[in-house]
């Protein structure tokens, strides 16, 4: 059989699946909606949710193939398959059955290694480290929506674009909130393609990241304290169990109303500053969490050996902070314009990744203490930039150690109005 129709069969396979998933979401009751009714998100996600796999007799005549083949099968479509759309191959083979889900998450890499986005998953690890991935960001004025989109440019959107995320935003009566969705059309927090929220205090100069699962290990044993999630009944009602802060954003007063750009600054809790050092590394999860660990029991909280910590409706609202100097979180800043005396405005370098002068765009670059020996080049380097190119329509190019999720809430905090910033 030759390679083409391999892929082929893949194909109808991955096209059998889908069809036989809507036919159980019709089924399933309405509490029991999940990722298998939705073909249109990045990847599969219950390939990271192994309790949504179908059992093994629905796995076929592919099941039993020789490792040594399937290796070789997979690493050929990971290969050539090297962007998006025809990187849904590569999720197809995940699909097939759980032995070539676990093959091909061995072969993938994650965006740090590779550059490329593949399943969900990628979208909370650290981009590349050499060059940025680069995204574009639409906003929807009518329906107060921003969509995330792979590419380098917008004329890409539409069956050919690839979504990663989607946000919604909710105004209070004291904050404004932007909910973080894999989805173009489920913005419910009690949804398993909720993945994270921002949220701003009332004057919009300070906002919040959440994420809906905690860091990873990595992240928790740099701080020397276990992160859970809190029972509903824990907290106040008013403060969703499964949020947990993992970035603050901080825009500065312009208490004398001067022309400029806006100076912010944003502190990754969740980031170490070592992270940028030569050597280090930024925490990397694996996988999703699987709905029956969102709310663990007592007595497997108890078996826990290291402390915990404890979370109040006031402590969510504040950073953690770190237990010793060695894990002081990873600080960035807006990169300084230079004001130009022909063209009469503030100017940037983007290398041509933006063409509109707006007071949203901005570049990010590590703010780092001399005594933590990093180099000039890597203090210079632009780990986020933001920009206009047209009306409703934004470049998003991020690097390591942020993840697609982090970038885009940061830039989500660009679009809120800053009456006391500017």
């Amino acid at each position: 059989m030759s390679f083409k129709s391999m892929v082929r069969e893949l194909k109808e396979i991955r096209d059998g699946i889908g069809s036989m998933s809507r036919r159980s979401g019709r089924a399933a009751s309405s509490n029991g909606r999940g990722w298998a009714s939705r073909p249109q998100v990045l990847g599969l996600q219950s390939l990271h949710h192994p309790s949504h796999w179908w059992p093994e007799r629905q796995q076929g005549k592919w099941a039993d193939l020789p490792t040594e083949l399937l290796q070789d099968v997979i690493k050929r479509v990971e290969t050539s398959e090297a962007s998006w759309p025809a990187r849904r191959h590569v999720v197809a083979c995940a699909a097939v059955c759980r032995s070539w889900r676990e093959v091909t998450k061995e072969i993938v890499q994650t965006p740090e290694q590779c550059g490329q986005i593949t399943f969900p998953i990628s979208l909370k690890q650290p981009g590349p480290r050499d060059a940025p991935i680069q995204c574009f960001i639409k906003r929807e004025r009518a329906t107060g929506t921003y969509h995330l989109y792979l590419g380098l440019t917008p004329s890409l959107h539409g069956e050919n674009g690839k979504l990663l995320l989607s946000a919604r935003k909710i105004r209070h009566a004291t904050s404004t909130e932007y909910v973080i969705s894999l989805v173009l059309d489920d913005y419910s927090r009690a949804s398993s393609t909720y993945i994270g929220k921002l949220r701003s205090n009332f004057l919009g100069t300070k906002f919040t990241i959440y994420d809906s699962q905690p860091p990873c290990d990595a992240t928790v044993r740099l701080n020397s304290s276990s992160s859970r999630r809190i029972h509903s009944k824990q907290v106040s009602p008013r403060v969703p169990a499964g949020n947990y802060n993992v970035a603050t954003i901080t825009y500065e007063l312009n208490v004398f109303r001067t022309r400029g750009p806006r100076r912010m600054h944003v502190m990754m809790h969740s980031i170490p500053a070592s992270a940028i050092q030569e050597g280090g590394t930024a925490p990397t999860p694996t996988g999703f969490l699987h709905p029956a660990d969102e709310q663990p029991s007592t007595s497997s909280l108890a078996k826990l050996k290291d402390p915990i910590v404890e979370f109040s409706s006031t402590s969510l609202a504040e950073p953690p902070m770190p237990a010793t100097a060695t894990c002081e979180p990873l600080i960035l800043k807006n990169k300084a314009p230079r004001w130009h005396e022909q063209l009469q405005c503030w100017c940037l370098n983007f290398r041509g990744r933006v063409t509109v002068a707006s007071v949203k765009n901005f570049q990010l670059v590590a703010a780092v203490d001399p005594s933590n020996q990093v180099s000039l080049a890597e203090q210079e380097r632009v780990i986020l930039q933001f920009g206009k190119i047209g009306k409703d329509i934004f470049t998003m190019d991020y690097r390591y150690p942020l993840s697609a999720f982090q970038a885009f809430a940061i830039c989500l905090s660009s679009f809120d109005t800053k009456p006391a910033c500017e």
